[in-house]
């Protein structure tokens, strides 16, 4: 059985994709702003949306710290900028294939 986890660095701008220890998927992202950076720590995925509407493209998955998550966007420009209020900010497509992929009580470590 799959044993998922996800780690973003915001140094690469890269999501990563771990079944137990290993990288089975790296995603290029868009990360906070200088101001509204995006908050390095442990988190769980708490909920998961299709197609929350706006800025949020095509999913949504929320985090345990409240008003953060990772999700697709409707800028796909952005990606690889620190361009959000600290979301981590996806291709829609990624983000989709991912959501599809990991549960909801899935690990998310944000590291710098």
């Amino acid at each position: 059985m799959p044993n998922y986890r996800i780690i973003v660095d915001l140094s690469q701008r890269i999501l990563y994709l771990l079944d137990n220890d290993t990288v089975t998927r790296g995603f290029p992202v868009g990360i906070g702003r200088m101001l509204t950076v995006s908050p390095v720590g442990e988190y769980t995925i708490i909920n998961k949306q299709p197609n929350p509407g706006g800025p949020f493209g095509a999913f949504w998955m929320g985090l345990s710290k409240p008003h953060y998550g990772i999700h697709g966007t409707n800028d796909p420009s952005s990606i690889g900028h620190m361009v959000s209020h600290g979301c981590i900010r996806m291709y829609n497509q990624d983000v989709v294939a991912l959501a599809a992929i990991i549960p909801i009580g899935t690990r998310v470590t944000i590291r710098e």
